[in-house]
């Protein structure tokens, strides 16, 4: 029996979210309402420039708000999913889960 093209899971695999840091980034927001950017950096182990490239992609496809703000005089970011975005993350979850399952 043969598959209809497009029907595999992987189809609806988020390109966006699929990349690793991009992953990474999206599932730590996806357990908060909002995170201070130094916080994600430190949980998801990479470089405030790498973050700061990979978040502004997210954002640019509408998954992420930042926000920036200041605590006291010093300047502070805080990273936040739309509600587009922890849709888009459930999907790709989905997507995960089926091809994981051998769907």
């Amino acid at each position: 029996m043969s598959a209809s093209p497009g029907q595999h899971a992987r189809h609806r695999l988020d390109e966006v979210i699929h990349a690793p840091v991009r992953l990474s980034i999206v599932a730590a927001l996806a357990q908060v309402d909002e995170a201070e950017f130094g916080h994600v950096r430190d949980t998801i182990e990479v470089s405030d420039p790498t973050l700061s490239k990979q978040a502004a992609q997210l954002e640019a496809a509408g998954y992420v708000t930042v926000r920036k703000g200041y605590v006291g005089k010093r300047p502070r970011t805080w990273l936040s999913l739309t509600r587009a975005g922890r849709e888009a993350y459930e999907r790709h979850l989905e997507a995960l889960r089926a091809i994981a399952g051998g769907a």
